[in-house]
Parts: structure tokens; sequence; C-alpha cells
């Protein structure tokens, strides 16, 4: 009868809800339409009801979930490491930011996502992360006119 408490999905999607409801709680003290249209409050308040609603499914379905072999199911602590590593890198990037610039950092992320995390070639990992620098970069500075972070270089 409790063998969702020991999956991960369960615990998982609890302390997103969570989260959630705290953005939910936050966001509502914003203003969530202005003069100009949506306000400040708009975006976290849709994230936080989305996540909320995302992660009781999640739990849902730890809970409905019936099947006496996946109790067998160890952790896979390789995959474990990945998606760590991932965290990591995104946090490496996060931190790089100010320091390196949006471009530099953003490339060094997705170069190391695509090369190392899932070993393709260096000209395509380099391709796509220039690239996906590039048009992150455009999409945000001129469609959206919104101030990227340049570094120390520019």
């Amino acid at each position: 009868m409790n063998h969702f408490i020991r999956k991960g999905d369960f615990w998982a999607g609890l302390v997103l809800a969570a989260l959630g409801c705290y953005i939910v709680r936050e966001a509502s003290g914003w203003i969530y339409l202005g003069e100009d249209g949506p306000g400040p409050g708009f975006f976290p308040m849709w994230y936080g009801i989305a996540m909320v609603v995302l992660s009781l499914l999640l739990v849902a379905g730890a809970v409905l979930k019936v099947d006496p072999a996946a109790e067998k199911n160890a952790l896979k602590w390789s995959e474990l490491r990945r998606a760590l590593t991932c965290w990591a890198a995104l946090a490496v990037c996060v931190a790089l930011l100010n320091v390196l610039g949006f471009m530099i950092a953003f490339s060094l992320l997705g170069w190391f996502m695509i090369a190392v995390m899932f070993r393709q070639p260096q000209r395509i990992a380099l391709s796509v992360s220039i690239g996906g620098a590039i048009g992150f970069y455009l999409l945000f500075s001129w469609g959206l006119d919104l101030s990227l972070p340049s570094g120390m270089f520019l």
C-alpha cells in the first residue's frame, strides 16, 4: 500500500507543489495586469499554477501506479550523476554570466551539454552552441529589447 512513498516522483511532486504554492502566494501580491498589459505578477502566477497542477499529477501518478516490478528497480546512479552534472553546469553558467557575458557563458553551456553530455562531434557542438547563443541574444536583445549581461569582454 505504501509502495509510492519510496518513489522519487512522489516526493519530488510534493516539493514542487509546495514551491508552486509559494510562487503563487508571492505573485498574488504583485500587479497582475497593468495599464500596458501583463504586470510583473502575470507570468509567475501562471507559472506557479502550472507547477502546482503538474506536480500534483506527478504525485497522483506515483500513488496510482501499481507496478511491483518497479520496487525492484534500484536507483541508477549514472543517470542521477548525469542529471546533477547538468544542474551544476547550469549553475556555473549562471555564475559566469556577469563575468564572461551571456554570449560566452551560454555558448559554453551549450557546448558542454552537446559535446560532453550527449557526446556529439565538435563541429555539431560548436555550431549549435554558438548559433543558439546568437539566436537567444537576438531574441532577447532585439526582439524583446532586454539587455543581457555583456561581461568583461564587451
